[in-house]
């Protein structure tokens, strides 16, 4: 039987398999999925592995997540309280550094596998690794350096460090977010996640000018890729636009995976990458909320016929709106099947 991570393997070595592989990322819907409330779900690392591979079974994609919510990463480092809606993603309610001065008093643990606010993150991986581990790739999601001030102050107050300074303080931030990155990384491969989903917005110059890309992100990040290597990373800018930078990434750091951005020109993106690593296609799905079965049909339809030409090619989603009607998710996923074959003769 062909697995998810035959699929997976396959796509990255230029390979064959029944299909093109599948990442679709339901996060929030879990809760729905075993009727409850975000803040009962996402309290229990087992019911979060339990709605993974509920949906997993329900649906048919490839991949699974190890994932709560990107706050996670804010509690690790002090944050003592998440705001949670019916509606989205759980956020940042109470940041870790309201004044200059609470950057000194930053500490970053020495071992993240045995600070508490891992510990219901590790349950939900020991599960996933026993039920789906070799057979399903296992996704965490890893915020890198120049992002992770924003869950710790908020974006507006990041902004006016990064760009007016004072320097001394910024690059005193950005050394304890890095150092706090590399640990996450070990942490996440030694607990059992396959996929690291490297998420950077400052790594796209949707986000930043080039100028400052090239001078003030890029180093950043070769910085991050050279202390945990580039295996199972994937480079990811939260759905802006990436084919602009991929050809300076990918000879900088030779990070071997890239998600491309609906706003990017899928076909544009392979012929950047040319065959030296995977190409990511995904679907809009925002969009998923109002389309019609017939529309999310044809817009599969066009996405795969953009990207799967000379292989190396998986087909994902963002983060799945609460609000897409299940008929839709089931839509578009029986078209990637439909459409995706990579079967002979």
């Amino acid at each position: 039987m062909i697995t998810g991570m035959d699929r997976l393997t396959a796509a990255i070595r230029g390979e064959t398999a029944d299909r093109i592989p599948v990442f679709c990322n339901l996060l929030d819907q879990g809760a729905k999925e075993l009727g409850m409330t975000p803040q009962e779900y996402y309290a229990k690392g087992e019911c979060v592995a339990e709605a993974q591979l509920r949906m997993l079974r329900k649906f048919g994609h490839d991949n699974v997540w190890s994932l709560f919510y990107v706050g996670k990463e804010a509690e690790l480092l002090g944050c003592r309280k998440i705001a949670f809606s019916k509606d989205g993603p759980p956020n940042v309610e109470d940041f870790v550094i309201q004044t200059l001065d609470d950057i000194g008093k930053l500490t970053v643990p020495d071992n993240l596998l045995a600070h508490p606010a891992f510990a219901e993150g590790r349950k939900c991986l020991d599960i996933l690794r026993r039920e789906v581990g070799g057979k399903n790739p296992i996704c965490a999601y890893i915020t890198a350096t120049m992002t992770l001030p924003a869950l710790l102050m908020g974006m507006e107050k990041w902004l006016e460090l990064l760009l007016l300074g004072p320097a001394e303080a910024r690059d005193a931030l950005l050394a304890k977010c890095h150092d706090f990155f590399v640990k996450e990384v070990a942490a996440y491969r030694t607990a059992g996640a396959d996929v690291l989903v490297y998420s950077n917005p400052f790594g796209s110059t949707d986000i930043v000018p080039m100028k400052f890309f090239v001078a003030q992100s890029l180093p950043w990040i070769e910085r991050d890729l050279r202390a945990v290597g580039t295996a199972g990373l994937v480079y990811y800018c939260g759905m802006a636009r990436v084919n602009s930078v991929i050809e300076t990434v990918l000879e900088r750091t030779g990070i071997g995976v890239y998600y491309i951005s609906p706003l990017d020109d899928l076909s544009e993106a392979k012929h950047i990458i040319a065959g030296r690593g995977l190409t990511c296609g995904v679907i809009n799905d925002v969009k998923l909320i109002d389309w019609s079965e017939a529309e999310v049909r044809q817009e599969v339809r066009r996405i795969l016929a953009a990207g799967m030409p000379d292989g190396k090619f998986l087909f994902g989603t963002g983060v799945m709106p609460l609000a897409i009607p299940e008929a839709n998710i089931r839509a578009m996923l029986e078209a990637v099947y439909e459409f995706g074959s990579q079967k002979r003769g």
